[in-house]
């Protein structure tokens, strides 16, 4: 399937699939305070390449926040409530960042979602995301809020089984995806990032809040 066109400068609700909507625009008017949240997360939680179970490094660079943290390396896949590399507690979900996933969420039909884990994810050019579930929560009954800040991305969204072809999704700076009930389970990826412009210049953020327990 060809790649869906969206508008990047209006704010529009459109279906992925039962369970799944596209956002455009929704994080814009508060972009200003997400940047500066994560500006200073990473300052108290430095970006880093984590390495998978199978002993790849990542070409996403990743931090945290909130009361735990996604994590892996050589021993697998978690959550933990430490930053294991400097031994001390994830900074504080910033109010901005929750009150935007709760926000979201609810115009997807999500009302009450409380996110309790944000990982923040940075791309640059040349780096992408394989095809995967969020399996690692406790409870799969809360959707997936995923906020687009920077480059434009081509978001894969695949089916329930990992060899669904996926349709390709255009993400926008300030686009949000948000993705639960019949569609918590989908497999999702991001494709390559190419270079190019984008108002905080040549990179791209996404942040995925997720009730992890």
């Amino acid at each position: 399937m060809s790649e869906t066109d969206l508008f990047g400068d209006e704010e529009r609700t459109n279906p992925l699939a039962p369970g799944a909507v596209h956002l455009t625009a929704f994080a814009r008017p508060v972009e200003n305070d997400l940047l500066d949240a994560i500006a200073g997360i990473s300052e108290a939680a430095p970006f880093r390449h984590m390495t998978t179970p199978g002993g790849w490094r990542m070409s996403v660079a990743m931090t945290n926040c909130g009361n735990v943290g996604w994590v892996t390396d050589r021993t697998g896949y978690r959550y933990d409530a430490r930053d294991p590399e400097t031994g001390r507690p994830w900074p504080e979900m910033p109010e901005a960042f929750a009150m935007l996933a709760r926000q979201a969420a609810g115009k997807a039909g999500f009302e009450g979602f409380d996110p309790d884990a944000c990982l923040v994810n940075r791309y640059e050019p040349g780096s992408r995301l394989s095809l995967h579930q969020d399996r690692n929560e406790r409870d799969f009954d809360c959707p997936i809020v995923s906020v687009s800040l920077g480059l434009t991305a081509t978001f894969l969204w695949g089916g329930l089984s990992r060899s669904d072809r996926p349709r390709r999704v255009r993400l926008l700076h300030g686009d949000v995806v948000v993705w639960g009930g019949p569609a918590r389970m989908t497999f999702h990826g991001v494709d390559t990032l190419k270079d190019g412009e984008s108002p905080i210049g040549p990179l791209r953020y996404n942040l995925t809040f997720r009730k992890a327990r």
